[in-house]
């Protein structure tokens, strides 16, 4: 890929198109935050290679993204999807002018415990996230389905129906002071790739710094982590 302009090199397979972000199946909204909701983005006939070479994280949560130890199909993924000829054209869409030019935090989820999606706004360190769901099935809904909602204390009163973490589906936001967003209690596989646009270089060295820290700490406490999990209330916030 060329690191400039974001064009996809003659060799490499191109996972995701920036015209998909513009679909008349996209769903764009400014109010009560910019938040865009863009299903299909990845082709089915890459699924079972994407679910294949996707990592199987031990521990539940978001844990820090490593290069790695991830198979090329995922590292060219994510590269696409954080290149200026992605990035940009999302960013157009969330009201953020050239969203390439700030640095990415980038983690990766395999499984969730119940303590896991709690209301929260996202820290101010953040510009924008985005949210890829690589789920092989998905047929539930309510518990582990994002919503984008009014208030930090209601899980129920959401901005548009509850999004189902569906393979292909790409749900992204600008962080805002009222951008509130959780889901139901949730345990088991919920396969997502989450990209983070942050404010600075040194919030990037932070995130990842603290990322550490975390996975350490969810390695060692992850039964305990999933007790405290057991708990929650719906309505949780952090």
């Amino acid at each position: 890929m060329n690191a400039q302009t974001g064009a996809i090199a003659p060799s490499q397979h191109s996972y995701v198109d920036a015209s998909g972000l513009t679909t008349t199946e996209a769903l764009v909204m400014r109010a009560p935050f910019s938040f865009l909701v863009a299903p299909n983005m990845l082709d089915e006939s890459d699924k079972q290679t994407l679910i294949d070479d996707f990592p199987l994280n031990k521990s539940a949560g978001y844990l820090p993204y490593n290069r790695e130890s991830c198979a090329t199909t995922i590292n060219e993924l994510i590269d696409q999807i954080a290149a200026p000829g992605f990035a940009n054209p999302l960013g157009e869409q969330l009201g953020i002018d050239n969203l390439a030019q700030y640095p990415t935090y980038v983690s990766i989820a395999t499984k969730l415990n119940k303590r896991h999606g709690t209301i929260h706004t996202d820290g101010k360190s953040k510009v924008a996230t985005l949210l890829l769901y690589l789920n092989e099935e998905w047929s539930g809904e309510g518990k582990g389905c994002l919503r984008f909602l009014n208030k930090i204390d209601d899980i129920e009163d959401t901005v548009v129906p509850e999004i189902q973490p569906k393979f292909g589906t790409l749900v992204a936001f600008k962080r805002a002071d009222n951008s509130f967003h959780g889901h139901l209690p949730f345990e088991g596989e919920r396969r997502v790739i989450q990209i983070a646009w942050l404010v600075s270089d040194e919030d990037a060295k932070r995130k990842a710094k603290r990322g550490k820290l975390s996975q350490k700490i969810k390695n060692l406490f992850n039964r305990m982590d999933k007790k405290v999990g057991s708990q929650r209330d719906d309505n949780a916030y952090h």
